[in-house]
């Protein structure tokens, strides 16, 4: 019973830090455009994301459920390792402000259960791979395109740009498709919380997507501001239009994904489209801005992190192996250490480098 009432407590606590990174994802757009309040947007985005979630999120709960693992593997402990690991490695990002995917760190826990008792569908978790890489390309060219064309809109009318009478109607666009944004958010990315709790039989998929959409909602309004700055205002700039472009492009692609059970990467698709749009803008030059070469870190390393978390404590509460865990306890000191040790030398360079010495 004790593990029982802890895998609710911990899959509702993630549920929180869902809301918190899918604040960022949806109203970034119309936040950083400046046609919305950080507060409006994120009580705007808690009741749109719950309306996804009730409506349209049963498709992916069974994914994340019983489409990457046997369902026969899942017991109570085992729920409970992997929203753990998938939890810590959220709430380390939203500390740190980082947008992160949601989708990325579940799926990475429950691949690390999978790979624990070798046992996987490996043909559907190539597939859900496949479109974490697909999608947000997609959203990227498509973002870049229209980028494109509005700023060539723009050009010619400048009103477009939000002076004026325009300045209303596309205000009020652009909180129309982050909010549509926000509903894409609940279809998709409620189920990382409760669908290991339905897979494993503790609770039905209404009411998992019921009381997870309505955690996701109360993290969005509690933990959501400070994400919400980071996507809104340290990448790039947009114009109420081009926020619309941004928000719309990830919030179809994402419904779409939904509707086929697909778990994805929101925030990565949004940031993605961001990207367009800045890229259309300014050329290359964005990439050089460290905003973009943090997230780009974390998303690679957040899947593979949560798995090992759960890979490991599988190996250490549920199947006892010193063996596997001195193993692993290695590989993360020795990366930890070289990780370290090379700042140390860059940072020994520099010295000498600003010194005017040598060796």
């Amino acid at each position: 019973m004790i593990w029982t009432y802890m895998a609710f407590g911990v899959a509702l606590l993630f549920a929180i830090n869902i809301g918190a990174s899918g604040t960022a994802a949806s109203m970034g757009a119309a936040y950083g455009a400046g046609a919305i309040s950080k507060r409006t947007a994120m009580y705007l985005v808690a009741l749109a994301v719950f309306a996804g979630a009730a409506i349209g999120g049963g498709e992916v709960v069974r994914t994340i459920g019983k489409g990457i693992i046997p369902s026969s593997l899942l017991n109570v402990e085992i729920v409970v390792i992997i929203l753990i690991s998938a939890t810590l490695t959220l709430l380390i990002a939203n500390l740190l402000g980082i947008p992160l995917s949601t989708s990325e760190v579940t799926v990475g826990a429950v691949v690390g259960v999978g790979v624990a008792f070798q046992s996987l569908y490996l043909q559907n978790l190539l597939v859900i791979i496949s479109f974490w890489l697909i999608i947000p390309v997609a959203a990227f060219l498509l973002a870049l395109l229209f980028g494109k064309g509005i700023m060539g809109l723009e050009n010619r009318w400048p009103q477009l740009r939000g002076q004026g009478r325009w300045k209303k109607w596309l205000a009020m666009l652009l909180v129309i498709t982050g909010t549509i944004e926000a509903f894409s958010a609940g279809m998709n990315n409620v189920a990382n919380a409760v669908g290991p709790l339905v897979g494993a039989g503790i609770m039905n998929v209404t009411t998992g997507i019921w009381a997870g959409g309505l955690f996701v909602a109360f993290g969005a309004i509690l933990l959501g501001g400070k994400v919400l700055e980071t996507n809104g205002k340290k990448i790039t700039q947009l114009s109420m239009l081009q926020g619309s472009a941004v928000s719309a492009t990830g919030g179809i692609l994402v419904i779409i994904a939904s509707l086929f059970g697909l778990p994805v990467p929101l925030t990565q698709i949004t940031t993605s489209a961001i990207l367009g749009i800045g890229t259309a803008n300014s050329g290359l030059d964005l990439w050089k801005k460290n905003v973009i070469k943090q997230i780009m870190k974390v998303w690679m390393v957040s899947p593979v992190s949560s798995l090992a978390v759960s890979y490991t404590l599988i190996h250490t509460v549920v199947s006892p192996d010193p063996y596997i865990a001195v193993v692993i306890i290695s590989i993360m000191i020795a990366t930890a250490g070289s990780v370290s040790l090379s700042r140390a030398i860059r940072r020994e360079k520099s010295s000498i480098y600003d010194e005017g010495g040598g060796i």
